[in-house]
């Protein structure tokens, strides 16, 4: 059993590196001639800035995703686009680029970033120049902070591209413990597993890898981590370079897949010591939930249903009595007041955002696009926000093509005033003129990387099922 969780472990671990972008986007493109490139510390913050001899004024500042402590990107390396091909395409075209890597670097930095993003803002204006205008992109939770730099700035940026993000950073957390908490109370009840305040956070996270482990050798074990999987709406779709399975097996596995590395080794007990050292204590709770209804609203319940009528044994209505009946965990109030001030986005869209998402994320479930969707109804301008769809499983499992087209879209609604193109069809048509070097992806399970056919797609996402408000 140790052998095989230690090939779990190194298994999860580089597909986590791959979320955080460190080995898909860490590399960057050969200078254009002419490029200034500054590499430099803010108060000890490392941070890049790349100038083009023909500079048109516009600057993209880049904010990165999540890095785990055990495996930061190279020394050195800060990432400018998500695809190398995308920062040497923009430096090409006239674009100023520049990143933070964020103080600590590594961990859920959204706090640190929010300041450092700034900083290196700052030091372009008086080392460089004013920007003309000056966009912000971000991958994952660097789309997070991206929204956060434009609601908290809003006279400093002109517009906003968001990529495979969580904007409810705070309902994230709690989908999460939604998921390792019905995974030990059905799996291992009674486990010597800590959720949240771990007093050895490695063990309680390899101690629930092995409690999956176990459970997948058995039908009733994989319902059961099935459910566990609806209850955060997780897709049974995991894979880059092939269509959405239609197998019962295959797609449990593929929504494993997303348990096992996003929620269990990422955001698991591990993810939650450092929130709760930035927090101040814990800030997710499941006090009041009701995971019968939660099930019930889920878009997987379906899969979870089916888990559960083809395993021998299996009581779904039980299981959830069971999940009724178990103690919960109530969080801090002061570090739920820190996700609040720093993690859940309003809304206001002081300036045009586009989304991209692929419509088989686990990493970042689409539902928070909607959401998101929902709080610029109540608060921002709808007409400022344009949503962007791939039929596609993965996590940030997009092109430089894919990239570079939304980049142009965003720009071209910043400087005329209107969305232009940014239907599927329309996307597609844009995508599909790139060569094939910049249609490249790499599947973060199979490490494949292959080229992929535009597939920007109309899709409506499922409701977060954990929303802030």
């Amino acid at each position: 059993m140790k052998a095989r969780i230690v090939a779990l472990r190194r298994a999860v671990v580089l597909v986590v590196l791959l979320l955080a972008g460190s080995l898909t986007g860490g590399a960057t493109g050969g200078a254009a001639e002419g490029t200034r490139d500054h590499h430099d510390t803010i108060n000890g913050t490392e941070f890049r800035v790349k100038v083009p001899a023909r500079w048109n004024g516009t600057l993209v500042l880049f904010s990165h995703g999540y890095y785990l402590a055990e495996y930061p990107p190279e020394p050195g390396q800060v990432m400018l686009a998500t695809h190398p091909r995308t920062e040497q395409w923009l430096l090409d075209h006239g674009y100023a680029l520049a990143a933070s890597n964020y103080k600590g670097l590594v961990g859920y930095a959204v706090e640190d970033a929010l300041r450092d993003q700034m900083a290196v803002l700052d030091w372009f204006e008086v080392h460089i120049g004013r920007p003309r205008q000056t966009v912000t992109s971000g991958m994952s939770m660097g789309a997070l902070v991206s929204l956060g730099l434009a609601e908290r700035h809003p006279k400093r940026f002109a517009g906003v591209l968001a990529t495979c993000g969580e904007y409810d950073g705070n309902g994230t957390w709690n989908s999460g413990l939604d998921i390792t908490f019905a995974i030990k109370e059905l799996l291992a009840p009674g486990a010597d597993i800590d959720l949240v305040k771990p007093r050895d956070a490695e063990a309680s996270r390899d101690r629930l890898l092995e409690v999956i482990a176990e459970a997948q050798k058995s039908e009733q074990g994989r319902a059961r981590l099935a459910l566990a999987g609806a209850l955060a709406n997780i897709p049974g779709w995991s894979t880059t370079h092939q269509p959405a399975p239609t197998d019962l097996a295959d797609r449990l596995s593929q929504q494993l897949a997303w348990v096992n590395t996003a929620y269990v080794y990422g955001i698991g007990p591990v993810g939650r010591e450092d929130l709760e050292r930035r927090a101040g204590g814990n800030p997710s709770g499941n006090v009041g939930i009701d995971y019968r209804r939660l099930l019930a609203q889920s878009a997987q319940r379906d899969l979870a249903v089916q888990a559960y009528r083809t395993a021998p044994g299996a009581n779904l209505e039980a299981d959830l009595d069971r999940l009724a009946k178990a103690p919960r965990i109530a969080p801090d109030p002061g570090a739920l007041a820190y996700m609040y001030r720093h993690t859940v986005v309003r809304g206001s869209t002081p300036s045009p955002v586009l989304t991209l998402h692929t419509t088989g994320d686990g990493g970042a479930v689409p539902d928070q696009v909607r959401w998101y969707a929902e709080q610029v109804r109540r608060h921002g301008d709808p007409d400022r926000l344009r949503s962007a769809f791939l039929s596609r499983g993965g996590h940030c499992s997009y092109s430089a093509a894919e990239e570079i087209v939304s980049l142009q879209a965003l720009l071209a609604r910043v400087n005329t005033g209107r969305w232009s193109g940014v239907d599927p069809a329309g996307l597609n048509a844009a995508v599909g003129a790139f060569g094939p070097d910049d249609h490249q992806v790499m599947d973060l399970f199979t490490q494949e990387t292959k080229a992929v056919s535009p597939s920007f797609t109309r899709y409506t996402a499922p409701r977060f099922l954990r929303p802030s408000r």
